[in-house]
């Protein structure tokens, strides 16, 4: 029994009258994502980097040579503010690992281009990190990460289309 049976239990003896049965999912699924944060931050920690520096790596790293996006392009891919791109690519340039690079007749087209140092960070962060999370599943069978994945899969898509924007 964990704590959010407990709770269910509690509120059944309390109201019998209201059905509690989405606390055991939704309680659940909250707890978890506050573990896998706290789990990520601290892997991320020990790699030598944070969300916010793998967030653009990353995204830059899986768009293919030659690893450049425009600030536009960026922004929608890693979910961010246009304020936040700006924020966050000052800070990765100055730390070597991004530049901006400005092309087109007048200039105005500017793209953030991976360096090789903000490549070798996101690789190796990447490896790191997935043999950390791998540990985070362990106690799931094959078969039971592939089910829940399509349960995720199939709840993320309803929230992403049906969020009002």
């Amino acid at each position: 029994m964990d704590a959010i049976d407990r709770v269910q239990q509690a509120w059944r003896r309390q109201r019998p009258d209201v059905d509690v049965s989405s606390i055991g999912v939704l309680s659940r699924v909250s707890r978890i994502a506050v573990h896998l944060d706290r789990a990520r931050h601290r892997a991320l920690a020990d790699l030598g980097t944070d969300a916010m520096t793998l967030d653009v790596l990353a995204t830059l790293r899986r768009s293919g040579h030659p690893f450049r996006l425009t600030a536009g392009q960026l922004q929608r891919a890693a979910l961010i503010t246009s304020g936040a791109v700006t924020q966050r690519v000052d800070r990765l340039e100055a730390a070597g690992l991004v530049r901006r690079d400005s092309e087109g007749p007048d200039k105005r087209v500017v793209f953030i281009t991976l360096t090789e140092a903000g490549r070798n960070l996101a690789d190796t962060t990447l490896a790191g990190l997935m043999e950390r999370e791998e540990l985070l599943l362990a106690p799931l069978t094959e078969a039971q990460r592939q089910h829940l994945e399509i349960l995720l899969h199939h709840w993320l898509l309803w929230f992403e289309q049906n969020q009002s924007s």
